[in-house]
Protein backbone atom coordinates (compact mmCIF):
# COMPACT_ATOMS: atom_id res chain seq x y z
CA UNK A 1 0.00 0.00 0.00
CA UNK A 2 1.37 3.65 -0.82
CA UNK A 3 2.24 6.00 1.28
CA UNK A 4 -0.07 8.82 2.23
CA UNK A 5 2.21 11.22 1.03
CA UNK A 6 3.54 11.51 -2.65
CA UNK A 7 6.20 13.73 -3.92
CA UNK A 8 6.27 14.00 -7.44
CA UNK A 9 9.46 15.39 -9.29
CA UNK A 10 9.18 14.13 -12.76
CA UNK A 11 7.53 17.22 -14.27
CA UNK A 12 6.76 19.93 -12.02
CA UNK A 13 7.21 19.44 -8.45
CA UNK A 14 3.73 18.48 -6.37
CA UNK A 15 2.96 16.92 -3.78
CA UNK A 16 -0.77 14.93 -2.83
CA UNK A 17 -1.87 13.71 0.36
CA UNK A 18 -4.62 11.03 0.18
CA UNK A 19 -4.76 12.58 -3.52
CA UNK A 20 -5.59 15.85 -2.36
CA UNK A 21 -2.52 18.68 -4.10
CA UNK A 22 -1.00 20.44 -1.41
CA UNK A 23 -0.21 24.29 -1.94
CA UNK A 24 3.39 24.78 -2.16
CA UNK A 25 5.48 27.26 -1.24
CA UNK A 26 6.29 30.71 -3.20
CA UNK A 27 9.87 30.51 -2.49
CA UNK A 28 11.80 28.18 -4.49
CA UNK A 29 14.84 27.39 -2.57
CA UNK A 30 12.31 26.06 -0.35
CA UNK A 31 10.48 23.65 -2.84
CA UNK A 32 14.10 22.83 -4.48
CA UNK A 33 15.12 21.84 -0.68
CA UNK A 34 12.03 19.94 -0.28
CA UNK A 35 12.70 18.25 -3.57
CA UNK A 36 16.34 17.25 -2.86
CA UNK A 37 15.36 16.52 0.55
CA UNK A 38 12.95 14.02 -1.00
CA UNK A 39 15.32 12.37 -3.62
CA UNK A 40 18.19 12.15 -1.46
CA UNK A 41 16.76 9.97 1.52
CA UNK A 42 19.17 10.33 3.79
CA UNK A 43 20.52 12.51 6.91
CA UNK A 44 21.90 15.91 5.04
CA UNK A 45 23.97 18.01 7.24
CA UNK A 46 22.65 21.86 7.69
CA UNK A 47 25.93 23.03 6.76
CA UNK A 48 25.65 21.40 3.43
CA UNK A 49 21.94 22.67 2.96
CA UNK A 50 23.01 26.10 3.47
CA UNK A 51 26.07 26.30 1.43
CA UNK A 52 24.12 24.57 -1.76
CA UNK A 53 21.13 26.68 -1.44
CA UNK A 54 21.86 29.80 0.76
CA UNK A 55 26.21 30.17 0.18
CA UNK A 56 25.50 34.18 0.83
CA UNK A 57 27.09 36.88 3.02
CA UNK A 58 23.83 36.71 5.33
CA UNK A 59 22.60 34.74 7.72
CA UNK A 60 22.24 30.77 5.58
CA UNK A 61 21.38 29.22 8.74
CA UNK A 62 17.50 31.20 9.61
CA UNK A 63 17.08 31.04 5.91
CA UNK A 64 17.09 27.34 5.84
CA UNK A 65 15.24 26.94 9.49
CA UNK A 66 12.75 29.46 7.65
CA UNK A 67 12.01 26.64 4.69
CA UNK A 68 12.22 24.23 7.33
CA UNK A 69 9.16 25.46 9.09
CA UNK A 70 7.55 25.61 5.54
CA UNK A 71 8.55 22.13 4.36
CA UNK A 72 7.46 20.83 8.34
CA UNK A 73 3.56 22.54 7.46
CA UNK A 74 4.20 20.18 4.18
CA UNK A 75 5.32 16.65 5.09
CA UNK A 76 3.78 16.40 8.87
CA UNK A 77 0.73 16.11 10.10
CA UNK A 78 -1.95 12.97 10.83
CA UNK A 79 0.05 12.17 13.45
CA UNK A 80 3.45 11.12 11.06
CA UNK A 81 6.54 13.37 11.48
CA UNK A 82 8.25 12.81 8.37
CA UNK A 83 10.85 15.74 8.65
CA UNK A 84 13.18 14.59 11.33
CA UNK A 85 15.84 17.86 12.35
CA UNK A 86 18.47 18.20 14.98
CA UNK A 87 20.94 20.63 15.41
CA UNK A 88 23.37 19.26 12.77
CA UNK A 89 21.43 17.06 10.24
CA UNK A 90 18.00 16.72 8.37
CA UNK A 91 15.95 13.79 6.73
CA UNK A 92 12.88 13.91 5.10
CA UNK A 93 11.94 10.20 6.18
CA UNK A 94 11.81 7.88 2.76
CA UNK A 95 9.65 5.16 4.33
CA UNK A 96 6.95 7.80 5.13
CA UNK A 97 6.53 9.00 1.55
CA UNK A 98 6.68 7.91 -2.30
CA UNK A 99 8.89 9.41 -4.37
CA UNK A 100 7.83 9.17 -8.14
CA UNK A 101 11.16 9.40 -9.53
CA UNK A 102 12.49 6.76 -6.77
CA UNK A 103 10.12 4.26 -7.35
CA UNK A 104 10.98 4.75 -11.07
CA UNK A 105 15.05 3.98 -10.37
CA UNK A 106 14.32 0.81 -8.27
CA UNK A 107 11.59 -0.83 -10.82
CA UNK A 108 13.63 -0.17 -14.19
CA UNK A 109 17.24 -0.16 -12.81
CA UNK A 110 17.88 -3.46 -14.99
CA UNK A 111 18.84 -3.65 -18.43
CA UNK A 112 15.31 -2.56 -20.70
CA UNK A 113 16.53 -5.18 -23.22
CA UNK A 114 14.92 -7.60 -20.58
CA UNK A 115 12.01 -5.68 -20.16
CA UNK A 116 8.48 -7.17 -21.91
CA UNK A 117 6.40 -4.32 -24.19
CA UNK A 118 4.12 -3.51 -21.03
CA UNK A 119 6.51 -2.43 -18.99
CA UNK A 120 8.31 -0.61 -21.39
CA UNK A 121 4.98 1.46 -22.17
CA UNK A 122 4.99 1.77 -18.44
CA UNK A 123 8.45 3.67 -18.17
CA UNK A 124 8.02 5.87 -20.63
CA UNK A 125 4.58 7.21 -19.48
CA UNK A 126 6.01 7.17 -16.19
CA UNK A 127 9.49 9.63 -17.73
CA UNK A 128 7.16 11.91 -19.31
CA UNK A 129 7.91 15.09 -17.44
CA UNK A 130 11.56 16.35 -16.96
CA UNK A 131 12.81 16.09 -13.39
CA UNK A 132 11.93 19.37 -11.67
CA UNK A 133 11.55 21.02 -14.74
CA UNK A 134 9.82 24.58 -12.62
CA UNK A 135 12.87 24.49 -10.77
CA UNK A 136 15.75 26.43 -12.17
CA UNK A 137 18.60 28.14 -9.39
CA UNK A 138 21.46 29.42 -11.67
CA UNK A 139 22.96 31.12 -9.27
CA UNK A 140 23.12 28.31 -6.94
CA UNK A 141 25.64 26.19 -8.61
CA UNK A 142 25.72 23.47 -6.65
CA UNK A 143 22.05 22.41 -6.82
CA UNK A 144 21.85 22.92 -10.32
CA UNK A 145 24.87 20.55 -11.18
CA UNK A 146 23.03 17.92 -8.66
CA UNK A 147 19.73 18.97 -10.35
CA UNK A 148 21.09 18.61 -14.41
CA UNK A 149 23.11 15.46 -13.35
CA UNK A 150 19.36 14.14 -11.95
CA UNK A 151 17.52 15.11 -15.45
CA UNK A 152 20.21 13.68 -17.15
CA UNK A 153 19.91 10.48 -16.32
CA UNK A 154 15.60 10.35 -16.93
CA UNK A 155 16.82 11.76 -19.98
CA UNK A 156 19.26 9.00 -20.80
CA UNK A 157 16.87 6.37 -19.37
CA UNK A 158 13.63 7.55 -21.15
CA UNK A 159 15.54 7.85 -25.11
CA UNK A 160 17.28 4.45 -23.92
CA UNK A 161 13.37 3.00 -23.55
CA UNK A 162 12.12 4.63 -26.85
CA UNK A 163 14.79 3.56 -28.96
CA UNK A 164 14.28 -0.11 -27.31
CA UNK A 165 10.65 0.00 -27.77
CA UNK A 166 11.33 1.67 -31.26
CA UNK A 167 13.29 -0.99 -32.24
CA UNK A 168 10.79 -4.08 -31.26
CA UNK A 169 8.15 -2.24 -33.38
CA UNK A 170 10.13 -2.15 -36.12
CA UNK A 171 11.92 -5.56 -36.29
CA UNK A 172 7.56 -6.63 -35.61
CA UNK A 173 6.68 -4.30 -38.47
CA UNK A 174 3.65 -3.89 -36.39
CA UNK A 175 2.02 -0.48 -35.00
CA UNK A 176 2.81 0.31 -31.48
CA UNK A 177 -0.03 -0.39 -28.95
CA UNK A 178 0.79 2.35 -26.42
CA UNK A 179 -0.61 5.56 -26.98
CA UNK A 180 1.90 8.23 -26.42
CA UNK A 181 1.73 9.96 -23.31
CA UNK A 182 2.15 12.92 -24.92
CA UNK A 183 3.31 14.87 -27.90
CA UNK A 184 7.13 15.45 -26.91
CA UNK A 185 7.07 11.98 -26.64
CA UNK A 186 5.53 11.29 -30.03
CA UNK A 187 7.64 13.47 -31.38
CA UNK A 188 11.00 11.70 -29.67
CA UNK A 189 9.83 8.63 -31.42
CA UNK A 190 9.53 9.95 -34.36
CA UNK A 191 13.06 11.29 -34.31
CA UNK A 192 14.37 7.68 -32.98
CA UNK A 193 12.47 6.12 -36.36
CA UNK A 194 13.92 8.94 -38.49
CA UNK A 195 17.20 8.86 -37.56
CA UNK A 196 17.12 4.81 -37.96
CA UNK A 197 15.65 4.80 -41.69
CA UNK A 198 17.08 8.34 -42.76
CA UNK A 199 20.79 8.46 -40.67
CA UNK A 200 22.48 9.49 -44.35
CA UNK A 201 20.18 12.23 -44.73
CA UNK A 202 20.00 13.95 -41.72
CA UNK A 203 20.45 18.30 -42.52
CA UNK A 204 23.81 19.83 -41.85
CA UNK A 205 22.39 22.49 -40.44
CA UNK A 206 23.38 24.19 -36.69
CA UNK A 207 22.02 22.37 -33.69
CA UNK A 208 20.55 25.11 -31.22
CA UNK A 209 20.54 22.81 -28.48
CA UNK A 210 22.97 21.34 -26.10
CA UNK A 211 22.85 18.23 -24.05
CA UNK A 212 24.37 18.33 -20.63
CA UNK A 213 25.82 15.40 -19.89
CA UNK A 214 28.04 13.56 -16.49
CA UNK A 215 30.83 11.18 -16.39
CA UNK A 216 33.08 10.12 -13.68
CA UNK A 217 36.79 10.75 -13.56
CA UNK A 218 39.33 8.24 -12.38
CA UNK A 219 39.23 9.99 -8.89
CA UNK A 220 35.21 9.88 -9.13
CA UNK A 221 34.98 13.59 -9.21
CA UNK A 222 32.01 14.19 -11.49
CA UNK A 223 32.50 16.01 -14.69
CA UNK A 224 29.68 17.88 -17.14
CA UNK A 225 30.62 18.24 -20.46
CA UNK A 226 28.11 19.55 -22.97
CA UNK A 227 27.28 18.14 -27.00
CA UNK A 228 26.12 20.79 -29.84
CA UNK A 229 26.66 20.85 -33.69
CA UNK A 230 27.10 18.59 -36.78
CA UNK A 231 30.04 17.60 -38.38
CA UNK A 232 33.50 16.45 -37.63
CA UNK A 233 34.17 16.10 -33.62
CA UNK A 234 36.19 18.69 -31.91
CA UNK A 235 36.94 18.89 -28.12
CA UNK A 236 37.49 21.83 -26.55
CA UNK A 237 39.51 21.67 -23.39
CA UNK A 238 38.34 23.06 -19.71
CA UNK A 239 39.58 26.23 -18.69
CA UNK A 240 38.19 27.72 -15.31
CA UNK A 241 35.49 30.18 -14.97
CA UNK A 242 33.32 28.34 -17.29
CA UNK A 243 29.77 26.91 -17.05
CA UNK A 244 28.16 24.83 -19.48
CA UNK A 245 24.75 26.60 -18.68
CA UNK A 246 25.91 30.34 -18.38
CA UNK A 247 28.09 30.27 -21.57
CA UNK A 248 25.19 28.44 -23.85
CA UNK A 249 23.39 31.90 -22.74
CA UNK A 250 26.15 34.82 -22.51
CA UNK A 251 27.55 37.33 -24.54
CA UNK A 252 31.11 36.55 -23.80
CA UNK A 253 30.95 33.10 -24.86
CA UNK A 254 27.94 32.14 -26.90
CA UNK A 255 29.50 33.61 -30.18
CA UNK A 256 32.22 30.76 -29.48
CA UNK A 257 30.10 28.25 -29.04
CA UNK A 258 28.16 29.31 -32.16
CA UNK A 259 30.78 29.91 -34.46
CA UNK A 260 32.80 26.26 -33.36
CA UNK A 261 29.44 24.22 -33.69
CA UNK A 262 28.76 25.88 -37.06
CA UNK A 263 30.44 23.02 -39.11
CA UNK A 264 31.58 21.23 -36.13
CA UNK A 265 30.18 18.29 -33.26
CA UNK A 266 31.45 20.50 -30.50
CA UNK A 267 32.36 18.79 -27.42
CA UNK A 268 33.18 21.37 -24.43
CA UNK A 269 33.14 20.13 -20.29
CA UNK A 270 33.27 21.91 -17.03
CA UNK A 271 36.90 22.06 -15.41
CA UNK A 272 36.73 20.09 -11.78
CA UNK A 273 35.71 22.59 -9.58
CA UNK A 274 33.76 24.87 -11.97
CA UNK A 275 30.43 25.01 -12.86
CA UNK A 276 28.77 22.15 -12.91
CA UNK A 277 31.34 19.40 -12.37
CA UNK A 278 31.67 18.63 -8.81
CA UNK A 279 32.94 21.75 -6.81
CA UNK A 280 33.87 19.74 -4.03
CA UNK A 281 37.49 18.34 -5.27
CA UNK A 282 40.39 16.79 -2.96
CA UNK A 283 42.84 17.39 -5.87
CA UNK A 284 43.63 20.29 -8.51
CA UNK A 285 46.81 19.10 -10.64
CA UNK A 286 47.75 19.30 -13.76
CA UNK A 287 48.06 15.08 -13.96
CA UNK A 288 43.99 15.26 -12.75
CA UNK A 289 43.31 18.13 -15.49
CA UNK A 290 44.80 15.27 -18.13
CA UNK A 291 42.82 12.80 -16.46
CA UNK A 292 39.80 14.61 -17.06
CA UNK A 293 40.19 15.13 -20.32
CA UNK A 294 40.90 11.90 -20.86
CA UNK A 295 37.10 10.73 -18.57
CA UNK A 296 35.30 13.25 -20.87
CA UNK A 297 36.93 11.65 -24.21
CA UNK A 298 36.24 7.79 -22.72
CA UNK A 299 32.48 9.17 -21.86
CA UNK A 300 31.75 10.77 -25.10
CA UNK A 301 32.58 7.74 -27.53
CA UNK A 302 35.12 9.65 -29.69
CA UNK A 303 37.64 7.65 -31.43
CA UNK A 304 39.46 10.52 -33.60
CA UNK A 305 38.89 14.57 -33.05
CA UNK A 306 40.23 17.81 -33.14
CA UNK A 307 41.36 19.15 -29.83
CA UNK A 308 41.06 22.97 -29.37
CA UNK A 309 42.98 24.28 -26.03
CA UNK A 310 41.94 27.74 -24.61
CA UNK A 311 44.42 29.63 -21.97
CA UNK A 312 45.92 27.15 -19.28
CA UNK A 313 44.29 24.13 -21.38
CA UNK A 314 46.43 24.46 -23.81
CA UNK A 315 49.35 22.99 -21.85
CA UNK A 316 46.80 19.99 -21.08
CA UNK A 317 45.95 19.60 -24.47
CA UNK A 318 49.79 19.42 -25.54
CA UNK A 319 50.19 17.15 -22.26
CA UNK A 320 47.06 14.49 -24.07
CA UNK A 321 47.88 14.92 -27.95
CA UNK A 322 51.47 13.28 -26.65
CA UNK A 323 50.25 10.87 -24.99
CA UNK A 324 47.30 10.06 -27.44
CA UNK A 325 48.69 10.70 -30.76
CA UNK A 326 46.36 8.25 -32.73
CA UNK A 327 43.31 10.27 -31.11
CA UNK A 328 44.49 13.57 -32.35
CA UNK A 329 43.32 14.81 -35.93
CA UNK A 330 44.99 18.28 -35.24
CA UNK A 331 45.76 20.87 -32.37
CA UNK A 332 44.37 24.06 -31.62
CA UNK A 333 46.16 26.23 -29.05
CA UNK A 334 44.74 29.63 -28.41
CA UNK A 335 46.03 32.40 -25.96
CA UNK A 336 47.82 29.66 -24.02
CA UNK A 337 51.29 28.97 -21.91
CA UNK A 338 53.70 26.01 -21.83
CA UNK A 339 55.04 27.58 -18.46
CA UNK A 340 52.97 28.55 -15.25
CA UNK A 341 53.37 32.25 -13.81
CA UNK A 342 55.52 30.94 -11.33
CA UNK A 343 57.87 28.81 -13.64
CA UNK A 344 58.34 31.32 -15.74
CA UNK A 345 59.72 33.37 -12.97
CA UNK A 346 58.84 36.78 -14.43
CA UNK A 347 59.37 38.56 -10.82
CA UNK A 348 56.50 41.16 -11.78
CA UNK A 349 54.26 38.93 -12.83
CA UNK A 350 54.42 36.93 -9.46
CA UNK A 351 53.85 39.51 -7.45
CA UNK A 352 50.81 40.54 -9.63
CA UNK A 353 49.20 37.01 -9.39
CA UNK A 354 50.12 36.68 -5.55
CA UNK A 355 48.20 39.96 -4.99
CA UNK A 356 45.43 38.37 -7.47
CA UNK A 357 45.35 34.96 -5.14
CA UNK A 358 44.70 37.48 -1.85
CA UNK A 359 41.92 39.41 -3.56
CA UNK A 360 40.72 36.18 -4.70
CA UNK A 361 40.51 34.77 -1.07
CA UNK A 362 39.35 37.81 0.49
CA UNK A 363 36.70 39.30 -1.30
CA UNK A 364 35.45 36.77 -4.63
CA UNK A 365 32.60 35.85 -3.08
CA UNK A 366 31.27 39.28 -2.02
CA UNK A 367 28.10 41.08 -3.36
CA UNK A 368 30.84 43.85 -4.70
CA UNK A 369 31.80 43.28 -8.26
CA UNK A 370 34.86 45.66 -7.19
CA UNK A 371 37.17 42.65 -6.25
CA UNK A 372 36.16 40.67 -9.69
CA UNK A 373 36.68 44.33 -11.61
CA UNK A 374 40.16 43.61 -11.75
CA UNK A 375 40.25 40.12 -13.30
CA UNK A 376 37.49 41.39 -16.06
CA UNK A 377 39.35 44.19 -17.13
CA UNK A 378 42.50 41.37 -17.41
CA UNK A 379 40.26 39.30 -19.56
CA UNK A 380 38.11 41.78 -21.64
CA UNK A 381 39.40 44.66 -21.71
CA UNK A 382 37.84 45.64 -24.78
CA UNK A 383 33.98 44.52 -23.35
CA UNK A 384 30.87 46.48 -23.23
CA UNK A 385 29.17 47.08 -19.69
CA UNK A 386 26.95 44.54 -20.39
CA UNK A 387 29.52 42.15 -21.09
CA UNK A 388 31.69 43.53 -18.36
CA UNK A 389 28.64 42.73 -15.26
CA UNK A 390 27.77 39.26 -17.00
CA UNK A 391 32.14 38.24 -16.77
CA UNK A 392 32.13 39.64 -13.03
CA UNK A 393 28.51 37.24 -12.23
CA UNK A 394 30.16 34.57 -13.69
CA UNK A 395 33.01 34.28 -11.65
CA UNK A 396 31.11 34.10 -8.40
CA UNK A 397 28.37 31.84 -9.76
CA UNK A 398 31.14 29.46 -11.44
CA UNK A 399 33.82 28.84 -8.76
CA UNK A 400 34.00 29.13 -5.56
CA UNK A 401 37.28 31.63 -3.96
CA UNK A 402 38.92 28.91 -2.11
CA UNK A 403 38.47 26.56 -5.98
CA UNK A 404 39.59 29.83 -7.71
CA UNK A 405 42.59 29.99 -5.59
CA UNK A 406 43.83 26.66 -5.79
CA UNK A 407 43.51 26.60 -9.34
CA UNK A 408 45.23 29.63 -9.97
CA UNK A 409 48.08 28.21 -7.65
CA UNK A 410 48.17 25.25 -9.95
CA UNK A 411 48.30 26.91 -13.17
CA UNK A 412 51.11 28.63 -12.16
CA UNK A 413 53.00 25.45 -11.43
CA UNK A 414 52.46 24.22 -15.64
CA UNK A 415 55.49 23.02 -17.14
CA UNK A 416 54.93 21.16 -20.53
CA UNK A 417 57.89 23.10 -21.64
CA UNK A 418 59.91 19.46 -22.49
CA UNK A 419 56.59 17.70 -24.44
CA UNK A 420 56.13 20.61 -26.99
CA UNK A 421 58.58 18.57 -29.45
CA UNK A 422 57.04 15.25 -29.18
CA UNK A 423 54.06 16.90 -30.30
CA UNK A 424 53.54 14.71 -33.69
CA UNK A 425 50.08 16.06 -35.00
CA UNK A 426 49.17 18.99 -37.08
CA UNK A 427 49.20 22.58 -34.81
CA UNK A 428 47.58 25.71 -35.07
CA UNK A 429 48.71 28.24 -32.44
CA UNK A 430 46.91 31.59 -32.02
CA UNK A 431 47.46 34.30 -29.61
CA UNK A 432 45.95 37.77 -29.28
CA UNK A 433 49.19 40.47 -29.30
CA UNK A 434 48.25 42.74 -26.59
CA UNK A 435 46.77 39.55 -24.65
CA UNK A 436 47.52 41.27 -20.74
CA UNK A 437 45.93 38.00 -19.20
CA UNK A 438 48.88 35.68 -21.15
CA UNK A 439 51.95 37.15 -22.54
CA UNK A 440 51.76 37.19 -26.29
CA UNK A 441 55.49 35.81 -26.20
CA UNK A 442 53.99 33.02 -24.51
CA UNK A 443 52.19 31.99 -27.87
CA UNK A 444 54.99 32.33 -30.29
CA UNK A 445 56.70 30.14 -27.25
CA UNK A 446 54.30 27.17 -28.32
CA UNK A 447 54.85 27.67 -32.18
CA UNK A 448 58.24 27.88 -32.04
CA UNK A 449 58.73 24.82 -29.99
CA UNK A 450 56.17 22.58 -31.82
CA UNK A 451 57.43 20.68 -34.94
CA UNK A 452 55.85 22.87 -37.93
CA UNK A 453 53.61 24.78 -35.95
CA UNK A 454 51.67 27.48 -37.74
CA UNK A 455 51.46 30.53 -35.74
CA UNK A 456 48.67 32.95 -36.39
CA UNK A 457 48.87 36.60 -34.76
CA UNK A 458 45.74 38.45 -34.02
CA UNK A 459 45.21 41.66 -33.72
CA UNK A 460 43.64 42.11 -29.87
CA UNK A 461 43.66 43.15 -26.26
CA UNK A 462 41.42 40.63 -25.35
CA UNK A 463 42.18 37.35 -23.37
CA UNK A 464 38.87 36.66 -24.81
CA UNK A 465 37.86 37.13 -28.09
CA UNK A 466 34.77 39.20 -28.33
CA UNK A 467 32.04 38.91 -31.09
CA UNK A 468 32.29 42.39 -33.28
CA UNK A 469 36.08 42.63 -32.80
CA UNK A 470 37.73 41.84 -36.35
CA UNK A 471 40.28 38.76 -34.06
CA UNK A 472 37.58 36.55 -33.53
CA UNK A 473 36.15 36.64 -37.35
CA UNK A 474 39.88 35.85 -38.26
CA UNK A 475 40.15 33.12 -35.04
CA UNK A 476 36.82 31.30 -36.22
CA UNK A 477 37.82 31.63 -39.85
CA UNK A 478 41.21 30.35 -39.51
CA UNK A 479 39.76 27.29 -36.58
CA UNK A 480 37.27 25.80 -39.43
CA UNK A 481 39.80 25.95 -42.59
CA UNK A 482 42.27 24.14 -39.80
CA UNK A 483 39.31 21.52 -38.68
CA UNK A 484 38.85 20.73 -42.60
CA UNK A 485 42.51 20.78 -43.40
CA UNK A 486 42.95 18.40 -40.83
CA UNK A 487 39.70 16.46 -41.70
CA UNK A 488 40.72 16.49 -45.42
CA UNK A 489 44.18 14.69 -44.53
CA UNK A 490 42.84 11.95 -42.24
CA UNK A 491 39.96 10.57 -44.84
CA UNK A 492 41.24 12.12 -48.41
CA UNK A 493 38.75 10.46 -51.18
CA UNK A 494 35.57 10.88 -48.63
CA UNK A 495 35.40 13.46 -45.23
CA UNK A 496 32.00 11.98 -43.38
CA UNK A 497 30.19 13.56 -40.67
CA UNK A 498 30.42 12.92 -37.22
CA UNK A 499 28.34 13.02 -34.56
CA UNK A 500 29.62 12.40 -30.79
CA UNK A 501 28.56 9.27 -30.12
CA UNK A 502 28.19 8.84 -26.07
CA UNK A 503 28.80 5.96 -24.27
CA UNK A 504 26.14 4.08 -22.28
CA UNK A 505 26.43 4.79 -18.36
CA UNK A 506 25.77 1.93 -15.96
Amino acid sequence: MGSELQISVLGELKVTRRGEIVPLPRSKKTRALLAYLAVVGRPQRREHLCDMLWDVPDDPRASLRWSLYKIRQIANGGGHERLIADHNRVVLDPNQIEVDFNRVASLFSGNLDSLNRGALEQLIRALNGEFLEDICLPRCPKFEAWRIYHADAVSRLRERALQVLAARRREASEPMLIRPPSDKVARELERIAAEASAASGRSSGVSKTQVIRFCRAEDGVRIAFATCGRGPPLVRAAHWMSHLQYDWESPVWRHWIDALSETTALLRYDERGNGLSDWNVAEFSFEAMVADLESVVEAAGLDRFTLLGVSQSCAVSVAYAVRHPGRIRGLILYGGFARGWRKRGDGHEIATHEAMTTLIREGWGKDNPAFRQLFTETFIPGASREQMAWFNELQRNTVSPANAVRLLEAFGQIDVTELLPRVAVPTLVMHARRDAAVPFESGRHFATAIPQARFVELDSANHILLRDEPAFQKFRAEAAAFVAEVEEIASPTQIETHSLARREAD
